[in-house]
């Protein structure tokens, strides 16, 4: 606060809000019934909770799998399983299962209803927490309740492990995650507001030094009649997060998804080159490219690598297949052909010349021709890094919180 006032030389304030980030997102845990079900909706209610999911589940918890977990050393643990008046084994088993270990972390219950008391009462003496099923019935989604507990969670256990309970006290209201405040200024940025319109379906990267976040405000479903979707309906607004994609802290794994050959073709130097200079950062985390070419054009190389990769894990696919009725076409996951705007920011998007070429590999690419990214998009960059505080601020003011992204994003033109 005091260089708050100090930098504006205010001594009140009508409000004071903040976010916080949680060293990389609160670790995050899930079990469910089958993975391509139950497991998905839990993966999906704690990604755009602002957690970061370490471990999924499904089927009973074996010993194996506990040991894992402890491994693991989850900070919130998400039990999920069975549609409503559906199978009621699984997760209590599982149930038991993580009694047993004597969990030292919360536990969010949101599976079937029919055996959600009887899985707090197994959990009698830890931390749980009861939700509503996060898929009540087949297809359907119902995550909002589980994303509130785990920011709820989230917040609460940041605010002990940063010390920040005094800091708490001096706000307006309560801290929101970082990611799901960028998420939310994400949400009106795209949709707009009564009295401000937004900008449309969009898509925004995050490349940071251990992970790179993905968001997606689009509705993503088939445009084809031909075309039949396979799995569960993926929520317009969608994050997820690369936890092994990474300009510092992850550059190891931009390297093993995009091969050193790549990173070489895209930098201009030798593979050999390459190698040397990544093991070099692997080594010196917070070295920046300060004027050095070689890191300046390894840099481009790695984050245009990691937005490519990142982009397409978040995208759907979509496979061609014949039926008795002739050729017709499998979707998986969201359609974002459609999106005209992606958004940018992190470090090595914001201090480059070529912000522009390294945002143009969101876009599809026809050396994967069933990825369903964006096709052509103008891009938006955020230098300034004020995604998150408009997030928080559009809680309360959203007129003002979208003027002031459409001000101050960095615009350019169509990219193709």
């Amino acid at each position: 606060m005091a260089m708050l006032e100090h930098k504006t030389g205010k001594l009140e304030y009508e409000a004071c809000y903040a976010c916080s980030s949680a060293a990389g997102g609160l670790r995050m845990v899930t079990s469910g019934l089958v993975p391509e079900l139950t497991g998905e909706a839990a993966k999906l209610a704690s990604l755009g909770a602002g957690a970061k999911v370490v471990g999924i589940y499904a089927f009973q918890l074996t010993e194996d799998d506990i040991e894992d977990i402890k491994k693991l050393n989850p900070d919130i643990f998400l039990l999920v399983g069975g549609t409503d008046g559906g199978n009621t084994e699984c997760i209590l088993h599982n149930a038991k299962m993580i009694a047993e270990m004597k969990p030292d972390f919360p536990i969010v219950i949101a599976g079937n209803r029919n055996a959600a008391r009887e899985c707090e009462r197994i959990l009698a003496g830890f931390e749980t927490h009861v939700c509503p099923n996060v898929m009540p019935k087949f297809g359907k989604l119902e995550i909002e309740p589980t994303q509130k507990k785990i920011r709820e969670i989230f917040l609460n256990r940041i605010i002990q492990a940063k010390g920040l309970s005094r800091a708490a006290e001096l706000l307006s209201d309560i801290m929101m995650p970082t990611p799901a405040a960028v998420l939310q200024a994400m949400e009106l940025l795209s949709q707009g507001t009564e009295n401000e319109r937004g900008i449309g379906d969009l898509v925004a990267v995050d490349v940071g030094g251990a992970t790179t976040d993905v968001y997606s405000i689009a509705d993503g479903m088939p445009e084809h009649m031909n075309t039949v979707y396979k799995g569960l309906p993926e929520p317009y607004a969608k994050r997820t997060v690369e936890g092994d994609i990474g300009m510092r802290y992850s550059i190891q794994g931009i390297v093993d998804v995009a091969g050193i050959r790549r990173i070489a073709e895209l930098s201009g130097l030798s593979e050999d080159r390459v190698e040397e200079l990544v093991s070099y950062l692997k080594e010196n985390k917070d070295k920046t490219p300060q004027g050095d070419e070689e890191l300046i054009a390894l840099d481009f190389a790695l984050a245009s690598s990691a937005i490519e990769e990142a982009v397409r894990r978040h995208a759907g696919s979509i496979y061609e297949t014949y039926t008795m009725m002739g050729q017709t076409f499998v979707q998986e996951g969201k359609n974002l052909t459609k999106v005209k705007e992606i958004v940018v920011t992190g470090g090595s998007l914001i201090h480059t010349e070529k912000t522009e070429e390294i945002a143009a590999h969101a876009l599809y690419s026809p050396t994967h021709p069933e990825s369903l990214c964006p096709k052509q998009a103008s891009v938006w960059v955020d230098r300034t890094y004020i995604l998150a505080a408009m997030g928080l601020l559009s809680s309360y003011y959203p007129d003002v919180a979208l003027r002031i992204m459409k001000k101050e994003l960095e615009y350019h033109g169509r990219t193709e």
